[in-house]
């Protein structure tokens, strides 16, 4: 670690930028405490240049403290704080320039700019949640949204109308699977049907990915399915934005459309997600070998496809200006075909409907053709953290899904492996002759490959907690294709469709698919091709990234002190405990923890879905089993007709099967878990119909003492928005 009197000097730094903040703290303390402010100084000072890759990073902070409160906040609270903040910093560096003083409120202002952005979203897209389910109920609203799924379809419906349902309570949007055999509606349109509908669903246990939440944000009030077919309703055109989403909207179902006439099944759908960005009818079992072999992200419109997009056009308009010789000598051609590639890729970003992935790499490309009008060098951290800046800014909800963190993360560590390694591939490259430049490709792709894997492997474990073991050999063979066959393809399928031409290119494309998708299932096949690990808790994730974060942004050796907290995070993962009880929110699936550290459920049938979550949580790879009709072979668990007997370190946890076993239960156990309202229950604790409704699904922990710990999906109703 550099020396205090190696450091730079500080009377040098520039005190009108962020960059350069005159940080020149008044003369510490004699002793140690001198050494370790010294110690500390020298290199903070000496990479001041890094300090504006730090801007989203503090957003982050503060958008991760607003989502982490455990109630909303005064809805005054960052209005007030970001301009009295902002004031402060002004008057700091005013009244006592160079001297540091203006730093920390620097920092705290841009903490508050995060936490203000996340609650000035969460404002904007208020609208009414529905309470309970309807029955039946008929439902009329206008389509700005339709999922062609591996069966049927799903439409999403704005300016809805249900039943007798008052307009205060009405969702802005709902979001409905059709009947089996229904026909596309047109974008635009209004519908009317009979559906059922229920409220979003919550976590299916504490911990897991909140779709309710994530609903919250689409202003999505409720899901449901349709009872009978879609009517169109006599209803005037949209206008104004409405109108150009609705035409964009058809513009995919076009798209779609087209594809499906040439290509069937899995290919097709490939082939639609990538042309239109909806990958909601590619077949389960495609996308789990997708998933296994490490290549879901070819499915996830972001960087690679981007990239490629705006590549084709630059380069192929490049080339063909430079036929024509006056142009190639007295106009700026490389800066023209920069323009075109950045509209192509706007375009692009437009067409597939802008998820966050899409925005980022469009962000970042955009600036790097931005930078090559300039004569700039298009790669740097600044150009991912001004991208990193406007999405946190635009959609702050977006920081804890899974596309923003892999995506980001993926970016982040491959520009600071290319600021490592740029210089010493560069000068190979122009050393080298045509075999040794294709070695150096292939030897290129497996490094993207292997930084952008490690760097999402965390993230992958966390959200899904599985990792593709063979995702560098599945790479290494499926991105040329999708490079060079699929995606030029598909470019010419746009050119070609106004004209009715795109048949055969979208037949040379489905065959770039189906490449890529044996690539898939060969490379999921085989043996130990996925690791599946439990469920971490949020700090180890957190850890993480704080410690991977630090690594990359820095330059000189002190980045490497962000192996501390990854280690750390390892450790907190490998440890973290598993529940020994569950229950879904509706309560009709309970999930206890045998002997041997296995999962079993109380029935096969009902809440498959939260079955499948809770053994993937805890590193399974298939449905758990359900507990024989006595009790499990390990004693733990005893069953009669009525209740099963759950005990474990001195604790006896009653699950009730039946009404008649509730009064029994209520008076012999510690802990009582039921579907049904246990009024006058005198059990110390008890999971009924009301606690389930309102906290949603509960995770219990029994520990060595035998405490019980008690988390929940909702801690506090209605304390949130979304909850």
């Amino acid at each position: 670690m550099t020396g205090w009197t190696d450091a730079p000097d500080a009377d040098a730094l520039d005190a009108d930028t962020l960059d350069g903040d005159g940080y020149d703290p008044p003369a510490a303390p004699p002793g140690r405490v001198r050494t370790l402010i010294a110690a500390v100084r020298a290199p903070f000072l000496e990479e001041r240049d890094r300090w504006v890759l730090w801007l989203p990073v503090g957003l982050s902070a503060g958008i991760l403290v607003y989502f982490a409160l455990p109630t909303e906040p005064p809805g005054w609270l960052g209005a007030a704080l970001l301009p009295a903040l902002g004031l402060f910093v002004v008057l700091s560096r005013r009244r006592w320039p160079g001297s540091g003083a203006a730093l920390l409120p620097t920092v705290l202002l841009i903490l508050v700019a995060g936490f203000a952005a996340a609650q000035v979203r969460t404002w904007s897209v208020a609208a009414p949640v529905l309470a309970h389910e309807t029955r039946a109920a008929r439902v009329e609203g206008r389509v700005v949204g339709i999922d062609r799924l591996e069966e049927g379809l799903r439409v999403t419906l704005a300016d809805v109308t249900v039943g007798r349902l008052p307009v205060a309570e009405t969702p802005a949007r709902v979001r409905l699977r059709l009947k089996k055999g229904d026909v596309a509606p047109a974008a635009g349109a209004r519908i009317g049907l009979l559906a059922v509908l229920r409220p979003p669903p919550d976590a299916p246990e504490p911990g897991a990915y909140d779709f309710r939440r994530h609903a919250y944000f689409l202003r999505l009030g409720a899901v449901g399915f349709a009872l009978s077919a879609a009517e169109p309703l006599p209803a005037p055109p949209p206008d104004g934005w409405a109108a150009v989403q609705a035409g964009l909207e058809r513009l995919r179902q076009g798209i779609a459309e087209r594809v499906e006439a040439r290509l069937d099944g899995a290919a097709g759908a490939v082939a639609t997600a990538l042309l239109n960005g909806e990958p909601t009818a590619i077949p389960e079992s495609d996308l789990e070998a997708m998933r296994v072999s490490g290549l879901q992200h070819l499915l996830s419109i972001s960087g690679l496809h981007i990239g490629l997009v705006a590549g084709l056009v630059f380069f192929t308009l490049r080339a063909l200006l430079a036929l024509v010789e006056p142009l190639a000598l007295r106009r700026p051609i490389k800066k023209w075909a920069a323009v075109a590639a950045l509209a192509a890729a706007l375009g692009y970003t437009v067409l597939v409907g802008a998820p966050v992935p899409t925005v980022r790499s469009a962000l970042m490309t955009g600036l790097m053709l931005l930078a090559v009008l300039v004569d700039r060098s298009p790669f740097s951290l600044r150009v991912v953290a001004f991208a990193a800046t406007v999405v946190l800014l635009w959609q702050p909800e977006a920081l804890l899904g899974p596309s923003f963190q892999m995506s980001f993360g993926a970016v982040i560590a491959l520009v600071s492996a290319y600021e490592a390694a740029g210089p010493t591939l560069r000068d190979w490259h122009a050393q080298a002759g045509p075999v040794r430049r294709t070695l150096l490709y292939v030897g290129g792709l497996a490094l993207t490959s292997l930084v952008a894997g490690t760097a999402t492997t965390p993230f992958g474990l966390y959200h899904f907690q599985q990792g593709a073991n063979y995702g560098l050999l599945a790479n290494l063979l499926a991105v040329p294709v999708t490079s060079f066959w699929v995606m030029p393809w598909g470019l010419l399928v746009y050119c070609l469709m106004p004209f009715g031409l795109d048949g055969w290119a979208v037949e040379a494309m489905g065959m770039g698919v189906q490449a890529i998708l044996w690539t898939a299932h060969a490379v999921a096949g085989l043996p130990g091709a996925v690791l599946h690990v439990p469920a971490a808790p949020a700090a180890a994730l957190l850890l993480f990234v704080i410690g991977g974060v630090w690594l990359a942004l820095w330059r000189r050796s002190w980045r490497f002190l962000g192996l501390v907290p990854m280690g750390l995070a390892v450790a907190l993962a490998a440890m973290a405990a598993r529940p020994d009880l569950r229950v879904t929110s509706s309560g009709k699936l309970v999930g206890i923890r045998a002997a041997d550290g296995s999962l079993l459920v109380s029935t096969g049938r009902a809440a498959r879905f939260e079955a499948e979550v809770w053994w993937r949580r805890d590193g399974g790879t298939d449905a758990p089993p359900r507990w024989p009709k006595a009790g499990s072979a390990d004693g733990r668990l005893a069953c009669d007709p009525l209740v099963c007997r759950y005990r474990l370190n001195g604790v006896t946890a009653a699950i009730v099967m039946k009404p008649e076993g509730l009064a029994d239960a209520c008076t012999g156990a510690d802990l009582v878990i039921t579907r049904l309202r246990a009024l006058g229950c005198d059990g110390p604790r008890v999971i009924d119909s009301a606690a389930l409704r309102e906290r949603g699904a509960h995770a219990v922990f029994i520990g060595p003492d035998g405490r019980i710990e008690i988390r929940t999906g909702r801690p506090r109703p209605l304390a949130r928005p979304w909850s």
